[in-house]
Parts: structure tokens; sequence; C-alpha cells
């Protein structure tokens, strides 16, 4: 089957006569409650509801279409889980968040709120409270792994959507939502992305406001969205950030791309592996400049790291209160990463900070003269939802698959940076993407240069 229509595409048939706001919405609606949707949503509004949204939006920007909101961000009028089950008795919010706010000025319906990891901490995207949504494959439209041709009997089982962002990306590629709003603290809207075959754009940190949504690091977290085309990427960022982003009509030729070969190639699968070489064929004769480049100072990540990084530090100073008295409420995976804030000192806080900003100094140094760095978005596939499954049995396996799954994407984080998770794979393969990303403020070049992969990509297919 074909992938489902983009944003930009449906705009224009509303606007040229040939389809409604009211028969999208319905098809949204329609996917929204299928069996595509389990797990999902937290919440899905009424057709009655979605109706008198669509109205009032119509003359906006979007016209009337749907978008989701991760279940971080506040609603008006609704209680803000985050996940959870620990905030269940919390007011409800007086307020939308700045971003469910802004996504309404233009125009858009919210949907539902999706569906995430408790908290926001991991990168896996399973929940033991409300369950776990399959990734879904947007270039067959079929679960991942229903429809390969080399499938196995592994491939045949539901696999993992990525978090925390999950039941946004999925919300996004079954079609149920043209804009999954989400955040990305250490990859929860790349991974996503890149597991359910669609695009994520993680846009630098100061571009949009974070307040109105839980926090899951004050430092690193990052509002933004997941889409199915890099047009309506470019789009909802300039709803998001409130600004709007040049277009460069730079022919690929054009661009620097460096290709880092410092830790972001290695354990890739089989899967990975045949994808991202293509890819680099695919841009090399499309007249791309790659340029292998060592990148050295990534190597110096994971000391900078070993006390527990930003989130745990600043997740526990949030999450203290509420571990003292509810945490038998809390996944088990999830309170073990805060509580290990518990055990960073304030010199080694401190320590941290100094010493992010030594190394984002280091990599620009060594990225000079660079548009754009190119590398996996994640080393593997997606794996079995059973295999990472709530359990001690399980535990070995998640943290080997969460770490695996954030380590290419927290670079950028750490970088305080922007990149774009862009899918690469071809029908009858397991969802690959690529990650087009530059450091801090680059957003607007990020967002040009994959314009022009996409372009390649499309063109080989």
């Amino acid at each position: 089957m074909t992938a489902p229509a983009d944003l930009t595409s449906t705009l224009t048939a509303i606007s040229t006569g040939q389809t409604t706001a009211a028969t999208v919405i319905q098809e949204c609606l329609r996917i929204a409650n299928s069996p595509a949707c389990d797990h999902v949503f937290m919440s899905i509004r009424s057709d009655a509801d979605l109706a008198s949204q669509s109205a009032a939006g119509a003359l906006g920007l979007l016209q009337g279409l749907p978008f989701s909101a991760k279940d971080l961000f506040d609603v008006a009028g609704e209680v803000t889980l985050a996940g959870s089950k620990v905030l269940k008795n919390t007011p409800a919010a007086t307020h939308d968040s700045p971003a469910v706010a802004r996504m309404r000025q233009a125009g858009g319906v919210l949907i539902g709120r999706t569906n995430m990891v408790e908290f926001a901490f991991s990168g896996v995207g399973v929940n033991p409270h409300y369950g776990t949504p399959a990734a879904w494959d947007a270039v067959s439209h079929q679960p991942a792994g229903q429809a390969l041709s080399n499938a196995n009997a592994q491939a045949f089982e539901p696999l993992v959507p990525g978090g925390s962002s999950s039941g946004a990306a999925v919300s996004v590629a079954t079609a149920a939502a043209f804009i999954g709003l989400g955040s990305d603290t250490g990859g929860s809207i790349r991974i996503p992305a890149a597991l359910n075959g669609i695009v994520g754009f993680k846009n630098t940190a100061r571009r949009v406001p974070t307040h109105g949504a839980v926090p899951l690091s004050t430092t690193m977290d990052t509002v933004c969205a997941m889409t199915r085309s890099v047009r309506d990427g470019i789009l909802a960022h300039e709803i998001l950030a409130y600004r709007k982003v040049p277009r460069f009509d730079r022919p690929l030729s054009s661009y620097t791309i460096g290709v880092p070969k410092a830790l972001m190639l290695d354990q890739m699968s089989s899967e990975v592996s045949l994808a991202w070489e293509r890819s680099l064929k695919v841009l090399t004769q499309a007249g791309a400049k790659l340029v292998d480049i060592p990148l050295a100072p990534i190597h110096d990540l994971a000391g900078m790291l070993a006390t527990g990084g930003f989130s745990a530090a600043e997740s526990y100073t949030w999450h203290r209160h509420l571990l003292d008295h509810g945490a038998a409420d809390y996944d088990p995976r999830v309170a073990q990463r805060i509580a290990r804030g518990a055990q960073m000192k304030a010199h080694e806080y401190l320590d941290l900070q100094k010493g992010r900003q030594e190394w984002i100094s280091r990599m620009m140094q060594a990225m000079q003269g660079l548009d754009v760095l190119l590398s996996p978005t994640l080393p593997i596939t997606g794996p079995r939802i059973a295999s990472v499954a709530p359990g001690a049995e399980h535990d070995a396996a998640f943290f080997a698959s969460n770490a695996l799954l954030l380590r290419n994407t927290s670079v950028v984080n750490m970088l305080d940076g922007c990149a774009l998770s862009l899918p690469c794979h071809r029908a009858g393969e397991l969802p690959v993407s690529l990650m087009v990303w530059q450091g801090p403020m680059a957003d607007d070049v990020v967002l040009n240069a994959s314009l022009a992969i996409e372009h390649a990509l499309n063109m080989s297919t």
C-alpha cells in the first residue's frame, strides 16, 4: 500500500476542493479508534468536539486538521499524567502549554493525547501502566515487520515504537494525526520517528518554550514534532517556534556533509548497514560532497555522563517528593534511573555543566567547514516488544536496547544542536533512518539540507 498523504498535500487538496477538512477528520478519527492505534492514545476527542474545533480553526494555516499531543503537555481542563499513575490526583491544567496553544492558533485541532514512556525516561517506548503501542511502518502502511520480503518468525511479532514520544509517532505514521507533538531530551522524537518510518525534527532547544510540559531535564528538554515529510516538519517547526524558515533552494551538490567515523557507525545491524551504505551511494551519485571525519571528541561523552548526566540529577530534583510517597506506583525502570540522580554531588553537577560547554567548543571546532553531518539515526532496528516487556527477567535486554537506541541521538542533545531523522529504507524493509545534524542554531541549514537529501532518496526509489 502507498504511504498516507502528508499535511502539505492534504492542505492543497482541501484548498482546491478535492476533499474537505470534515472528510479528512472523520478518516483520522476512524484510524485513531482502530486496532492500528491500540495503546496509542490516552484520550481521543469525540466526533462533536473535533467538528467544533475544526470549524474554529478552518481559517487558520492548518485549516482545521488534526494534530496529537504527547501526554506531558498541559491541555486546559485536563490532568497531565505524563504516562504515569503518580499524577492522577493532581489538579487539571488551567492553560494550554505554549506548544498546544500555538498549534491551535494555527488552525490545528487536537485529536487526542498520546501515550508515552513514563515521565519520558527511555528511548524504547514501553509503558507498563497503559500498554505499549506497536511500531508502524508508514512506507508500506503495515505494522512494522508484518509485510517484509525477508520476514522471519521474529519479524512478525510487534516491534517497539521507540520512546519516549511513542504514541505520538504511531499517531502520525498511521495517519491518525498529521503532526505529533513530542519532546526530545536524548532522542525522544528522532528514535520513534526512525522506528516508525516518519520524519522527526529536533530543533535547537531554546527555539520553542518548554513550560507547560512535565520536565525530564530542564537543561536538555526540547519541544518539537514528528510529521510524514520534511516539508511538513518545516511547517510544524515554524508554528512551534513562531518563526519563518528561509528556503535556500540549494542543490545537494552545494552542501559539504561530514560523515563521522567515531562511535556512530559502531554495532550497526545488517538492516541498518544495508540502508546506510545504499543511501551514501545514492547521495554521492546525486552530487553530495561527503567527507569522512574522525570527530574524536564524541569518545569523551561516556566519561562526562558517568555520574548519570543532566537527566538523572534534574529529574530527581522534580520527582524526589513524589518518590517519597509514591515510589511503588512508578515504572521500576524509570524510578531506578531517576533515583540515580540522588547520588550526584553538587560539584559533579557543576563540573558537568562546565565540561559540556568545553566539549561543545571542541566539537564545533572539529566540525568547521561542514554544512551538516550525516549519521544513522539508530544503529539497530526496533527490538520485539516481548523481548523488553516489563519484568526483571527482561531488564538486561531493555537497558542494552535503550543504550543503543539513545547512543547516536543523544550526541546532538549534549551539543545543544539540532537534527532531523529522515527515513531511508525501502518498501519491504524494516524502518531505518538517516540523521542530518549540526550544532546550536543551525536549524535552517539542517532543514534545507534535509529537503535536498529527501528529494535525492525519493528519486532513487
